[in-house]
C-alpha cells in the first residue's frame, strides 16, 4: 500500500558535524617573535583525548628556537608553538578511547611514530623515522608544541598520574625519561663509578637515575658553581667539579684569543687557569682535556682504593656527556676507564673530532642515544616510590632515594602571555638577583 499523504516525513539524517572552539596558542614566527593568537580546536577524535596544558617546562631545545628559529640543522619552515615537558587534565574524551575520564591528570609523551615500520615493532619507537614530535621542526607541517590552552593528544601517548605527584614533576617526567633512557642503554652494573658532564636538567638527573641504578660515586662537572652545588647538597651527585669558563672580556664578548698560547709543539699554558677550548690547536684541547680528566679523577682518590696505583688503571666506569661540547667529550673519553662506556646524551655540535684511539686502543664503547622508549611508566614508578621512602624517612634497596624533583623547578611564569619573559630567563643560568637558574616553567 502507498503511504498516506498525510503521514509525517521522515527525518533526513545527517552526518555529525564536529563542534570547534577556539583557544589561545604562544606562536613562535622568528627569532624572539612570540605571538599570541587565537586558533580553532576540534573536539577530540578516535583515540583521542583533548587535554588542558597546566604546566610546559622550557627544554634548551625550545631556547634555541625561540633564539635563532632553528636547533641544530633543524631550521623552522612556518610558525610554531614550543613545549614539549608537559602534563595537563582531560577534558574531553574522543570515540574509541577507554580506561580514562574528564578530570584525569596526565603527563604528556609527544613524541608520536608511526607503530607500523620494523623498529617501532622492535619497541624502539623514539628511532622511527616517521615520528612527529611536538615543538620539533623535523616535520612538516610541524607538529606543534603544548604552549596552548588545549591540545588534542593519542591517548595511548597520555599517562595516568597519581593524586601526590605534582604538574611539577610531571613536567619534569620527559627529561627524566632522558635519563633514564641514558642510564639504561650504559646498563651500570652495582658499585660502579661514573661521571657526568653538564649539571643542567638531564644530567642532573641523569646522575640520579645512574645512582638509582647502583652507581656508588657519581662526579659531576659544569661551568656554573651554583648548579654543582645544587647537585651535590640535594644528592644527585656525590662529587662535583666546577670547569674553567672560557675568558671573556665581558659577558656578550667572544672569547679572548691569546695566539700565543698554541705553540708549534702543540702544547700551550692555560692564561691564568683559564682556557679558551674552542680557540686553541687541536692538540693542546686535548691535553686540556687530559687535565680535567685527572683533575676529575683525583676527587674519586677517598672512595677508590687503588686510585693512582701503577698496577691499576685509572678512571670511571661510565661517562654521560649531556653537554653536545666537543671539549666535554674529549674530557669524557680521557677520564673512563679501559673497558668503559661513554655514553652521548647531549645534542649540541652536530660534527666533532675526537682522538677515537683513546676508545680503540682501550675499547670504550662510546653509546648514543636519542630521546627515550619504553620510559613514562617508569617514571612514574620512581617518583611514586621515591615519595613514599622520603615519607617514612627509609632508603630503596639501591640505598638511595630519588631527589625531590620539585625543587629543580627554580622560576615560575604565569600564562602563555609572559612566555618571551620565561624564554629569556631559561638561556641563563642565574637571575637579576643572583638566584640559581634551573628549571623554568610557564604555568597556565
Amino acid at each position: 500500500m502507498a503511504p498516506s499523504a498525510t503521514e509525517e516525513p521522515v527525518p533526513m539524517q545527517l552526518p555529525a558535524v564536529t563542534k570547534a572552539s577556539s583557544i589561545t596558542a604562544s606562536v613562535l614566527h622568528g627569532p624572539r617573535d612570540l605571538r599570541l593568537e587565537r586558533r580553532a580546536i576540534e573536539e577530540p577524535g578516535p583515540g583521542e583525548l583533548q587535554i588542558a596544558i597546566k604546566t610546559t617546562g622550557i627544554c634548551g631545545s625550545d631556547v634555541s628556537y625561540y633564539k635563532k628559529f632553528a636547533n641544530g640543522d633543524l631550521c623552522a619552515r612556518m610558525p610554531l608553538s614550543l613545549g614539549h615537558e608537559s602534563c595537563g587534565v582531560v577534558v574531553a574524551i574522543g570515540p574509541e578511547v577507554t580506561g580514562f575520564k574528564v578530570g584525569d591528570r596526565v603527563a604528556l609523551e609527544v613524541g608520536i611514530p608511526c607503530g607500523k615500520c620494523t623498529i617501532c615493532f622492535q619497541g624502539r619507537y623514539n628511532l622511527c623515522k616517521r615520528m612527529r614530535f611536538r615543538s620539533s621542526a623535523k616535520s612538516y607541517p610541524h607538529f606543534q608544541g603544548t604552549l596552548q590552552e588545549r591540545i588534542n593528544h593519542p591517548a595511548i601517548w597520555c599517562h595516568k598520574l597519581p593524586d601526590h605527584v605534582s604538574f611539577d614533576s610531571a613536567a619534569l617526567l620527559e627529561p627524566l625519561s632522558v635519563a633514564i633512557h641514558a642510564v639504561n642503554r650504559a646498563k651500570p652494573t652495582p658499585g660502579s663509578t661514573a661521571l657526568v658532564m653538564g649539571a643542567g636538567t638531564v644530567g642532573l638527573l641523569t646522575a640520579a637515575m645512574a645512582r638509582q641504578s647502583g652507581c656508588t660515586s657519581i662526579i659531576i662537572a659544569d661551568v656554573d658553581q651554583g648548579r654543582v652545588d645544587f647537585a651535590i647538597s640535594k644528592g644527585f651527585a656525590t662529587h662535583g667539579y666546577v670547569v674553567q669558563r672560557p675568558l671573556h672580556a665581558s659577558p656578550s664578548s667572544s672569547s679572548i684569543i691569546d695566539s700565543s698560547s698554541c705553540c708549534s709543539s702543540g702544547t700551550s699554558t692555560p692564561l691564568d687557569g683559564v682556557m679558551p677550548a674552542k680557540t686553541l690547536c687541536f692538540q693542546a684541547q686535548l691535553d686540556y682535556a687530559k687535565t680535567q680528566a685527572t683533575e676529575m679523577l683525583a676527587l674519586l682518590a677517598d672512595v677508590n682504593p687503588f686510585y693512582g696505583s701503577e698496577d691499576e688503571d685509572d678512571g670511571v666506569d661510565l661517562a654521560f656527556e649531556c653537554t653536545g661540547k666537543e671539549v666535554c667529550m674529549h674530557t669524557s673519553l680521557y677520564a673512563t676507564r679501559p673497558g668503559g662506556k661513554v655514553v652521548m646524551v647531549g645534542m649540541g655540535t652536530p660534527i666533532q673530532t675526537l682522538p677515537l684511539s683513546v676508545a680503540h686502543l682501550r675499547e670504550i664503547d662510546i653509546i648514543g642515544i636519542f630521546r627515550y622508549a619504553n620510559t613514562y611508566a617508569t617514571g612514574i614508578k620512581l617518583l611514586s616510590a621515591a615519595r613514599e621512602q622520603r615519607k617514612r624517612a627509609t632508603v630503596g634497596c639501591a640505598g638511595y632515594v630519588l631527589p625531590d624533583l620539585d625543587q629543580m623547578v627554580t622560576h615560575r611564569f604565569k600564562g602563555l602571555e609572559n612566555a618571551d619573559k620565561a624564554f629569556e630567563l631559561a638561556s641563563r643560568t642565574s637571575d637579576n638577583e643572583g638566584n640559581l637558574v634551573l628549571k623554568v616553567v610557564i604555568e597556565q
